[in-house]
């Protein structure tokens, strides 16, 4: 008889579930079957992730506190006792899945079991607290060894459709050479300055490296990509800016490589296995050792210290960002 598996991540932000699809997908490998996967709607999943062979459904729950709480508990309860999973995998600290499955007479209900959340869990198998001190991948794989379950590859891979992509965003498909920026961040302190990008495309442009650049960023951060057209005064740039998530993948896929800061389009694209470039000054790129991102610092840098503010973004010059990037294409050609 095939048994039911659901893992469950509640971190809202596309980055950070990207980091967990290399344990998510070691999951469904264990276990020999597809999984179904419970995330916040904020992270886009159900576009996203749908291509992936070993995913079967996708539901959304928003985990929210105070009055809101129990609500999604009842919702997350609702989704179990529906689906009759055999098995719960929760990749993070929070209690709302781990009571609901409990309440849901699931059997085997296994989570890092940080706080409050061990008491609802079947397993022993559990981190310490001082685990809670690792990077979220770091707690994955942990979980992952407790619970005898191998991890082939820690890296993420994300496969989509390339033909569906480019039909629905037919406008951003390009004659030429293509590259991307990724020019925004959900936190300002990890921003490289506008002024920075428009250099450094000035500088690729004179070794004819592109023949459009396309512009990332949410549409809340519309202004970042304008003010850079603006700036620069040239005519290469695509703005992105209000493009969704499909278009913004459609375009870093066109690309030969992504240069951005430490942010969710860094993440997809290196997933995507696009060459991809982070601009690192303010925040650790340990956290980024998963992965096959080249991340560029200030030529003081220190790893493992956040500096929570944006000039010292300035530290990273232009040309020390230049001339990384065409090192690494010249020793790559």
């Amino acid at each position: 008889m095939n048994k039911k598996i659901c893992i469950v991540y509640t971190h809202h932000k596309l980055g950070d579930l990207i980091w967990q699809l290399p344990y998510i997908k070691a999951i469904s490998e264990h276990h020999d079957e597809k999984i179904d996967l419970i995330v916040r709607k904020k992270t886009q999943a159900q576009n996203i992730l749908k291509d992936l062979r070993h995913i079967n459904k996708i539901f959304y729950n928003e985990f929210r506190k105070g009055l809101a709480y129990w609500l999604d508990v009842f919702k997350l309860k609702k989704i179990f006792n529906l689906e009759k999973y055999d098995f719960v995998y929760i990749l993070d600290k929070v209690n709302k899945p781990a009571i609901a499955a409990k309440l849901s007479g699931i059997k085997n209900i296994i989570g890092p079991g940080f706080g409050n959340q061990k008491q609802w869990l079947t397993t022993k198998n559990i981190l310490n607290e001082t685990d809670f001190k690792l990077s979220y991948t770091e707690q994955s794989q942990k979980l992952l060894k407790l619970n005898h379950i191998d991890l082939k590859n820690p890296i993420p891979y994300l496969e989509i459709d390339d033909d569906k992509l480019n039909k629905r965003n037919s406008d951003l498909i390009l004659d030429g050479k293509k590259i991307a920026f990724g020019v925004d961040s959900f936190e300002e302190y990890k921003m490289w300055y506008e002024e920075n990008f428009v250099e450094l495309a000035s500088l690729l442009y004179e070794k004819k490296i592109f023949d459009y650049i396309y512009l990332v960023c949410g549409p809340d951060k519309s202004y970042i990509a304008k003010k850079i057209i603006t700036l620069s005064k040239q005519n290469y740039f695509v703005d992105c800016s209000e493009k969704n998530l499909l278009g913004i993948i459609t375009a870093i896929k066109n690309s030969n490589f992504f240069v951005g800061n430490n942010s969710g389009p860094l993440n997809l694209a290196s997933a995507l296995n696009v060459k991809t470039f982070g601009l690192i000054a303010n925040d650790a790129i340990s956290e980024l050792k998963y992965s096959k991102i080249n991340c560029i610092v200030p030529d003081n840098y220190k790893d493992n210290t956040w500096i929570r503010n944006r000039s010292n973004m300035k530290t990273l010059t232009t040309k020390k960002v230049f001339n990384t990037i065409i090192e690494k294409l010249k020793n790559e050609s």
